[in-house]
């Protein structure tokens, strides 16, 4: 039976697979060496100084957490792939109510293109909104009376080429995201989120040994929370992976109520349809108020109210997670439309055993669906508060974040379904994969 080492050793021997997988960490290293690039003008001493008083709890915090790290090091890069996140977001909410948008998701490929186009659009605007954002805050930063972007060089022509610079930085990604994807292994979009995360682990591996190092953790307590991390991520493994197949028969002739050469194949209902939208979802809104409190830090009244919303408040916490199960519910009803599930059986003449076709099997399908993502969703709600129960235990706040919410679903996500495309591309070269059994060798 092959190893792990020798695993490793046949994806090098495959050259079409050695050659996306170099592509592919070449792109990636450049999109790192941007998000460490500071924008012109920007004084990096200033800027280093100022960054050690900030706060991750806020939207700035969490949109600093998708980039990795470009938005507090004020990059080229500063943007991320973000903003085509959104206005693919938006598309896709306005095809659930928008008739023009639910045709063109309708026509195949070239509706797909259509609108791939359109998000490319709305990229570019939605880029141009948040550098005109971003150029407003970064002069309004001073570290000891001085700002960070010197007097003499603040300026129509700064903000100007400061904008150019973010929004082309944005499209740049863009591209070398549906490059990845492309030419190389892996979702090209997701993996530059995931490589913004995974950034900032060693930095976190690192706060957490400077703990132990200076005696306020012991050895065997980091290896007990190490131990629990992994039990996370199974957790997260089996949200993210876990289906209910629903068997459907398709006849050739149906005779009375005897069926010959029936067909029967499998619609799969996923635990979590809604992936990892709906913490996304939850955490913008539930950062909103300590974004706008920010603004009156001479307020006692509101700074009160400032921190029944901190992320370690079990105020927090309870809003929190009821807010994630109701967008678990609220995106899944947009991804996932039982109505059109039946409509298609139908056509095709696949009904569901027992089950009349039409109207009952949209209602049976959603009922299924229903029931599957209750538990889904809560589990989900757990795992997005789980670092705020971590970081009480006394966990470092960035080590923390790799105990579950978005950072952790993820990273998972990602690295499964790359890991499924390394496994297709070994086993097509009669190779044997990372999984000899399990899921990820099922579902190829």
């Amino acid at each position: 039976m092959a190893t792990i080492t020798d695993t490793f050793r046949n994806i090098f021997k495959i050259h079409e697979l050695r050659q996306r997988i170099l592509y592919t960490l070449a792109l990636l290293f450049i999109v790192r060496l941007g998000s460490h690039l500071t924008l012109p003008g920007v004084d990096a001493v200033l800027l280093t100084q100022s960054m050690q008083n900030q706060t991750s709890n806020n939207l700035f915090g969490l949109y600093d957490l998708f980039v990795g790290g470009a938005f507090s090091n004020a990059a080229i890069f500063a943007l991320g792939i973000m903003p085509y996140i959104s206005a693919s977001i938006i598309l896709q909410l306005m095809g659930a109510v928008v008739p023009y948008f639910q045709k063109l998701q309708q026509e195949g490929e070239e509706g797909r293109k259509k609108i791939t186009q359109l998000t490319r659009y709305g990229t570019v605007l939605i880029s141009a909104l948040q550098a005109w954002g971003v150029t407003v805050r970064l002069l309004n930063i001073q570290v000891q009376n001085a700002p960070i972007v010197p007097v003499q060089v603040q300026g129509f022509s700064w903000v100007l080429s400061t904008i150019i610079i973010l929004t082309a930085g944005t499209v740049f990604m863009m591209w070398m995201g549906e490059q990845i994807t492309e030419k190389g292994i892996g979702n090209g979009i997701s993996l530059i989120i995931f490589i913004g995360i995974i950034a900032r682990f060693p930095f976190a591996i690192l706060d957490e040994y400077r703990l132990i190092s200076s005696g306020q953790r012991s050895l065997i307590i980091e290896l007990i929370i190490v131990a629990f991390m992994f039990f996370i991520i199974a957790g997260v493994v089996l949200v993210t992976q876990g289906t209910r197949r629903i068997p459907v028969q398709y006849a050739k002739r149906v005779v009375g109520r005897k069926i010959y050469g029936g067909v029967t194949q499998y619609i799969p209902l996923r635990v979590n349809t809604a992936g990892v939208m709906p913490i996304i979802f939850a955490q913008s809104i539930m950062f909103i108020p300590n974004t706008v409190l920010s603004f009156f830090p001479d307020n006692d009244f509101l700074q009160t109210i400032a921190g029944y919303f901190d992320y370690t408040s079990p105020v927090y916490s309870a809003i929190y997670a009821l807010m994630i199960v109701f967008f678990t519910y609220f995106y899944t009803a947009i991804a996932f439309n039982p109505k059109d599930v039946a409509d298609n059986m139908k056509k095709q003449g696949g009904f569901i055993p027992g089950i009349r076709p039409g109207k009952q099997t949209s209602e049976f399908i959603d009922n299924i669906l229903t029931k599957i993502t209750l538990p889904g969703s809560i589990f989900l709600a757990i795992i997005a508060i789980l670092p705020a129960f971590v970081s009480a235990w006394g966990v470092s706040g960035q080590f923390a974040q790799f105990f579950g919410g978005t950072s952790l679903l993820i990273i998972v996500g990602v690295a499964l379904d790359t890991l499924q495309q390394i496994e297709s591309h070994l086993l097509m070269r009669h190779y044997d994969g990372f999984m000899k059994s399990g899921k990820i060798k099922g579902r190829r």
